[in-house]
């Protein structure tokens, strides 16, 4: 018995005196709620960094606070003039990712989405080159969208009007684009292995929001051997690495005259960099940028598109007001062109606006200091997390005519022509700001328009509210819901 509170007493030392340690660092950094010995602010923020948590405790702590993850601290911006600072003002400063224990597992720094330094810029640079090579931000990119956009319009026709939900069939557009773009052909909706795909890259994404994903970047060590979600991660990401992996081999033993896609591009630099041993164009980071251009080029855009839909049916007006203006300019969808967006103020407006109120990436991925810097009076040392609530952006009360409701009018001048505005931020800012930002504009218009051309959407019968709370992870997505798509 003696024995017991002996161990007790030297565990409450040792707590009190790392409770101590936690009080002393944090009072050299923005404020923020007590910290707790072990799990930090983890059980204010319900292990998650869900945006409406922390846009209220910026109300308590001031738009730049610090949040403990166990025993490291992440420091919280929120709204546009803070955001602004941090990612535009200081982009060097904050250009590099931290290397989480769910990163690493993921990316082992490889890639673009996680790696850092000079591997990063390397690969980001390469990959750009091969995008533009492929027609990134010209009219035959454009194309290839147009054609899944056809396809996604037939898919919908065959339903003949019947409830059904358009998840699948979304991702399956916006999946064959990047597959296209990556290994030169796309799937079929009744794939298997394009619906094993979905649910890995789905789990991949969504499991570094969750709550045990917040636990496994705590307790790595301990998360690994516990059963969980976790352990369905392993597997799926095992899965997504031998997809991506068998698309190279068949690239090699197939090889094109002329390079096709992003795997062709890149095993034509690998084969230039054979004889420097220290190069990292190698197959092991073509494979982490594959996978990470599958995952930035498809949750984001069929999150977005998926919301779009469940607007128009929510605001009637909005889609009848829609359909009005693309009738006026476009007879037929094969007609349809991402220019035509400049024609098209309303509906450009009602896009942007399903960007902003949804915000499907809230917090945007956090970011890493490269130096020391000064942060809106605060110094920041080396090597803290920096975590950027882009979702306090997009609903910034100084910069919105209606932060809080979705209405079009925030991207409409008094005579109804199209106005931007600085605070929009979906594809967040600064050195990591996203790669495929003009391909998720041009998916977003080509899929949007031509869905609302072809059909009038309504919900089915008898189904009178809609859950419009919304699945927050890494992504912010709509709650699974059917449609029903009449021909116009």
């Amino acid at each position: 018995m003696d024995v017991i509170w002996i161990l007790l007493g030297l565990l409450l030392g040792l707590l009190s005196i790392q409770y101590m340690k936690l009080r002393q660092a944090a009072a050299l950094l923005p404020p923020g709620p007590t910290p707790l010995p072990i799990f930090g602010n983890l059980l204010t923020i319900k292990f998650q960094f869900h945006h409406k948590t922390l846009m209220k405790l910026s109300e308590i702590y001031g738009n730049i606070m610090t949040i403990w993850v166990g025993q490291s601290p992440a420091i919280v911006v929120t709204g546009y003039e803070a955001v602004k600072q941090c990612l535009i003002d200081n982009a060097e400063q904050v250009s590099n990712r931290p290397t989480t224990p769910y990163f690493k597992y993921y990316a082992e720094e490889r890639g673009i989405i996680f790696s850092n330094g000079e591997n990063w810029k390397l690969q980001r640079r390469l990959c750009l080159q091969i995008l533009r090579s492929l027609g990134f931000g010209k009219k035959d990119l454009e194309g290839r969208v147009k054609v899944e956009a056809n396809q996604l319009v037939e898919i919908f026709s065959s339903q003949k009007g019947r409830a059904t939900d358009p998840n699948r069939c979304i991702m399956n557009a916006v999946g064959n684009v990047m597959s296209a773009v990556n290994f030169g052909h796309t799937y079929s909706l009744r794939d298997e292995v394009f619906h094993r795909l979905i649910d890995a890259t789905n789990v991949v994404v969504d499991f570094g929001g969750t709550h045990c994903g917040q636990l496994y970047d705590t307790f790595p060590w301990l998360m690994h051997r516990l059963p969980g979600p976790q352990q369905a991660m392993y597997k799926h990401l095992h899965f997504f690495k031998q997809c991506v992996l068998q698309e190279i081999r068949q690239h090699q033993q197939n090889p094109s005259p002329e390079p096709q896609d992003v795997v062709d591009y890149y095993l034509e630099q690998i084969s230039k960099a054979k004889d420097d041993p220290s190069s990292t164009i190698n197959e092991d980071n073509l494979i982490t940028v594959l996978m990470d251009l599958v995952l930035a080029g498809s949750e984001t855009v069929t999150s977005t598109l998926r919301w779009a839909l469940l607007y128009i049916v929510v605001y009637k007006d909005v889609q009848v007001k829609v359909q009005k203006e693309i009738d006026e300019l476009v007879e037929s969808i094969e007609n349809l062109k991402y220019e035509d967006r400049l024609s098209m103020p309303y509906t450009n407006a009602v896009i942007h606006e399903v960007q902003r109120f949804t915000s499907v990436g809230p917090v945007g991925l956090p970011r890493q200091c490269s130096q020391d810097f000064t942060l809106l009076g605060y110094s920041i040392p080396k090597g803290t997390t920096i975590v950027a609530n882009l979702a306090s952006v997009l609903t910034d009360h100084k910069h919105w005519k209606f932060p809080d409701t979705f209405n079009p009018s925030n991207f409409l001048d008094e005579e109804g022509n199209f106005q931007g505005n600085k605070s929009f931020l979906p594809f967040s800012a600064g050195h990591r700001i996203c790669l495929g930002e003009h391909l998720a504009r041009t998916e977003l218009f080509i899929f949007f328009t031509s869905l609302l051309k072809t059909f009038s959407f309504h919900l089915p019968q008898g189904v009178t509210e809609v859950n419009m709370s919304g699945i927050f992870g890494t992504t912010f997505k709509p709650h699974p819901y059917e449609i029903c798509a009449v021909p116009r």
